[in-house]
C-alpha cells in the first residue's frame, strides 16, 4: 500500500490544481448543486487497507456506477439465460441513445447504457419481493456496510426530468423486452442511480470484482469467478459509454463511470481505486478523473495490458 499511497499523493497534487474544463451534470437538477471543486481518491487493496486523500469520505451520488452493482445482481439470478436479454457490445453512441434500439429490436447493446440498465432493472422486479429494499440490503451485504441508503432528493430529481429514460422503458417494452411495469422498472433505476457513498466505501464495496472467491461476512459467495471475469471484461469494454475505448487506451482497467463524477477502476487481484470530481467532459466523465487515472496507472506501471 506504501508503493500506491506515494504515488496517489504525488498525483493528486499534480492534477488537483489544474484547469478543470469539464462541466458539472445540470440535466439531473439536484446534481448541479454539488461542489463543482471536490476532488477525492480512495484505494482499498485485496487485504482491505485503505488509503484515502482529499474528499473521499464526501458522500456523492453514484450515479451510473450502480449499473454494475444491478447487473451483478441479475447476473446472479438469470446466470448466461441474461445475455438473451442485454447484448455485451460497446455501443458507440451517447449512454441515453434510443438510435440502436429499433435496429436491434429492442435489445440493449449492453448493461451499462440506460437502456441496459433499465432492461436490468426489469430483470430484478421479476426476482425481487421489494425491489428497492431488496437491492439496497444486496448492496449493504457485499460491502458490509449496514448504512448505505439511496438520496431521495437525487431519485426524485431523476423522476421529474427523466422523460428520456421513460421513452427508453416504453420503446423496449414495446417489442416485447420489458415484462414488468413500466412505473414500477423505472422507479427501480431512478433509485439505483441515487445510491450515494464516499469514494472510500465505493472503494470498498467493489472488492467483490477485485478479489477471487470473494464472500460476505456471512460466508456467501456474491457472483462466481466466470461471472466476475465477464462483468470486468465489460466494464474495461463498456464502462465509459462511447469514451470506453479511450479510457482503456489510457487508464488501461476495468472501470465504469457515473455522471456524479465518480469513477471506479479495478486492478484484478490487486485493488479497487476510486475517484471523484464532478466536472464532467464532453463524454460525460469525469475530467480530473479520467487524467488521475491515466497518470497514476502509468506512475504504477499497473495497466492490465
Amino acid at each position: 500500500m506504501e508503493k500506491y499511497k506515494e504515488v496517489i499523493e504525488c498525483v493528486y497534487n499534480d492534477v488537483k490544481n489544474i484547469d478543470d474544463i469539464g462541466k458539472v451534470a445540470s440535466y439531473i437538477p439536484e446534481l448541479a448543486f454539488v461542489d463543482a471543486n471536490s476532488f477525492g481518491i480512495s484505494i482499498t487493496n485485496i487485504k482491505n487497507e485503505n488509503f484515502g486523500i482529499g474528499d473521499f469520505e464526501t458522500k456523492f451520488s453514484i450515479q451510473s456506477i450502480s449499473k454494475v452493482l444491478t447487473l451483478s445482481l441479475a447476473y446472479k439470478f438469470e446466470g448466461a439465460e441474461l445475455w438473451d436479454r442485454v447484448d455485451v457490445e460497446p455501443s458507440g453512441n451517447p449512454f441515453n441513445s434510443l438510435l440502436q434500439l429499433e435496429a436491434d429490436l429492442g435489445k440493449p447493446r449492453n448493461p451499462f447504457i440506460n437502456a441496459g440498465a433499465i432492461v436490468i432493472c426489469d430483470v430484478l422486479v421479476s426476482h425481487l419481493k421489494n425491489p428497492k429494499a431488496d437491492f439496497l440490503d444486496f448492496c449493504r451485504e457485499i460491502s458490509n456496510n449496514p448504512t448505505l441508503n439511496y438520496d431521495e432528493k437525487v431519485a426524485e430529481s431523476e423522476r421529474v426530468s427523466g422523460f428520456r429514460n421513460v421513452a427508453l422503458c416504453n420503446f423496449i417494452k414495446s417489442f416485447g423486452n420489458i415484462k414488468n411495469n413500466v412505473e414500477e422498472v423505472l422507479d427501480l433505476y431512478f433509485h439505483t442511480c441515487s445510491l450515494e457513498m464516499t469514494c472510500k466505501e465505493l472503494s470498498q464495496i467493489f472488492l467483490f470484482l477485485t478479489i477471487d472467491n470473494f464472500t460476505t461476512k456471512k460466508g456467501e459467495k456474491v457472483i462466481t469467478e466466470s461471472q466476475t471475469k465477464r462483468i470486468n471484461a465489460i466494464m474495461l469494454t463498456c464502462g465509459f459509454y462511447d469514451e470506453s475505448g479511450e479510457f482503456a487506451f489510457r487508464v488501461g482497467l476495468p472501470g465504469k463511470s457515473g455522471v456524479g463524477g465518480g469513477i471506479v477502476a479495478i486492478h484484478p487481484d490487486k485493488y479497487c481505486i476510486v475517484v471523484w470530481s464532478p466536472k464532467l467532459n464532453k463524454k460525460g466523465n469525469s475530467y480530473k478523473g479520467m487524467l488521475f487515472l491515466e497518470k497514476f496507472t502509468s506512475k504504477t506501471a499497473s495497466s492490465i495490458f
